[in-house]
This record gives C-alpha cells, sequence and structure tokens, in this order.
C-alpha cells in the first residue's frame, strides 16, 4: 500500500513514494465500504468468467477484459460520465463496466477544505449519485486501481501534452492553488496540475498546507521533477529561498542573544521563529527556573 514522503528524501529527486502520497487516503475506507484490500476479489467474483468470457449485470456476455477497454479509453483519453456510488475518506467510489473506481478528493473541482473528519465525510456524502464527467489518470489491472479525475477532463489531452513538453525541472512557473490536502497543495499551472508536497513548501516546519498557501491564491513554484507519461510535475516554493540552514552559523553563535516568534508550543517545549523561515526549539529544560505543569504555563503562542 502506499505511503507518505519520508522528511529525509532528497527533495530534487522525488521517488515513486513522492506520488503515492497523492492517493494514500484510498486505503481508509469508509464504515460502509468494503477494504481496499477485499476489493480485488469482490469485483473478481462479480466479473466471474463464462466459457473464457466477462459477464455484464445485464447478462450479456463479453469476450473483451474490461481492464482492457478501460485501457484503450485511458489511453485515447476519453471522457466518462459516471455516477458516484460510494465514498471513503480520501473521495468518492464509481463503477463501470464492473470496475470499481477512485476519484480521490483533491481531483474533484469544487470540494473544499476541512479539518475535521467528520466535516470531511459529511460533505463527500453529498457527492452520491450525482453524475461526474471524469477521464482515467491512472490504471493498474495487477493492483487493482482504476483512478479516475475530475480535473483532467477539462484538459485536451494535445494541450496537456504540450504544457508538459514545455516543462523544464528548473523552471520557475506561475500557478494557481486548486486543492490543499494533508500532505501537500496541489497547483494548476495552466492545463496540468502539480504537487507541492508539504516538506517542500517552507524550510521551517509546516504542520498543515494551510499555514503557507490558500486555495485560490496565485503562487510561484519551481519544478522538480515531470512525469509525462502520468501527466505528474512536483513542485516547491521552498527551493526558491536559500536554504537558512546552510549559513545558520554564520549569523548565530552559542550564546547570542536573539528574539523570536513562539509558533508552536508543546509538552517538551516550544518552537521559535528566528529568523524567516529559521525556527529552533526551546526545551522545556531552558524555559525557567522551577517547577511549572507545563510550557504553556511559561509561553503562548
Amino acid at each position: 500500500m502506499t505511503s507518505e514522503i519520508p522528511s529525509d528524501a532528497n527533495p530534487s529527486k522525488p521517488d515513486d513514494s513522492f506520488w503515492a502520497a497523492l492517493f494514500q487516503h484510498e486505503e481508509h475506507l469508509s464504515p460502509n465500504s468494503p477494504p481496499l484490500t477485499e476489493s480485488k476479489e469482490i469485483w473478481n467474483s462479480l466479473n466471474g468468467r463464462i466459457d473464457g468470457r466477462f459477464r455484464w449485470a445485464d447478462g450479456q456476455a463479453e469476450r473483451r477484459d474490461p481492464w482492457q477497454i478501460a485501457q484503450e479509453h485511458y489511453d485515447n483519453d476519453d471522457q466518462l460520465t459516471l455516477t458516484v456510488t460510494g465514498f471513503n475518506k480520501g473521495g468518492l467510489l464509481v463503477q463501470w463496466h464492473m470496475l470499481q473506481g477512485f476519484v480521490p478528493a483533491s481531483q474533484l473541482l469544487d470540494f473544499s477544505q476541512f479539518h475535521l473528519e467528520s466535516e470531511r465525510m459529511r460533505a463527500l456524502k453529498k457527492w452520491v449519485d450525482t453524475k461526474l464527467t471524469l477521464k482515467i489518470i491512472e490504471i493498474n489491472k495487477g493492483t487493482n486501481r482504476f483512478i479516475l479525475s475530475e480535473r483532467a477532463a477539462l484538459v485536451k489531452a494535445d494541450e496537456r501534452d504540450n504544457l508538459l513538453f514545455r516543462i523544464q525541472v528548473g523552471d520557475q512557473l506561475e500557478g494557481t492553488v486548486t486543492n490543499l490536502t494533508k500532505f501537500g497543495a496541489f497547483v494548476d499551472l495552466g492545463g496540468v496540475e502539480g504537487l507541492i508536497h508539504i516538506s517542500q513548501l517552507s524550510w521551517s516546519r509546516v504542520i498543515h498546507p494551510s499555514d503557507i498557501v490558500q486555495p485560490g491564491k496565485n503562487v510561484t513554484v519551481s519544478v522538480l521533477s515531470i512525469d509525462p507519461n502520468n501527466g505528474r510535475i512536483a513542485l516547491s516554493m521552498k527551493q526558491l529561498k536559500n536554504d537558512p540552514w546552510a549559513t545558520v552559523d554564520q549569523r548565530f553563535k552559542p550564546g547570542q542573544l536573539v528574539e523570536g516568534i513562539v509558533n508552536n508550543v508543546v509538552n517538551f517545549g516550544a518552537f521559535v521563529m528566528i529568523e524567516d523561515e529559521l525556527e529552533g526549539l526551546a526545551h522545556i529544560s531552558e524555559l525557567a527556573e522551577g517547577s511549572f505543569l507545563h510550557p504553556r504555563n511559561i509561553l503562548t503562542k
């Protein structure tokens, strides 16, 4: 199953785990949906072969593998109009030729951000039984992955391909933030979306992308990597700035008195911003003399 990018991963060379973050919520299904680990067996049983053929719900037999048909639609960049049949924490579920498809919330055109899971689930539930115009953005029969996007349906294949061909690693581009997730921000570059992983938003610690960017706002980004085959672009905001840690020993010395802004207070101390995107930790043992229950008794954000 997919996982998030390690915090110490080389930012200039994102590996497959970078893109796996896009669908990290896929494994967390709602109580009224079957676990992803079981879905392959469920749908294989529904697709039961009869004399080497697949049988659809209407009882008619089809000699062709539905995955092959899906691959043709993907290759042709076709649009599909599908009805939402369910939802989970990561997005919406659809069915097509008895294949279960997944539409990540980040790929919906109009989906607000919710910090509370209960609010997010209520919002996703409202999409059930609605029709969406979608394009297939990922298909893998071996792993039972059938991923679709509403955003991709807005862009013609030739326009997306031309943009992907023009963009180069290291380019600085202007874009609009379209969506936020716990692991990063999606940016529309004028027909193709790129992802700024949370580790690439700032040199300082970021608890949630909303601390740095907001949907609808314009941002300047640097291109880290491009995967033209899957239409994926890895972006960074922090790479446009000098790493404050690279020369920190030239500006600060042990024993030096500095002023800072308290960014966060935790049970073991307080994080203090002493320079733009340069944050340090004041450990609880260094906050004050005597005993106290919590650092918040000494400092507040």
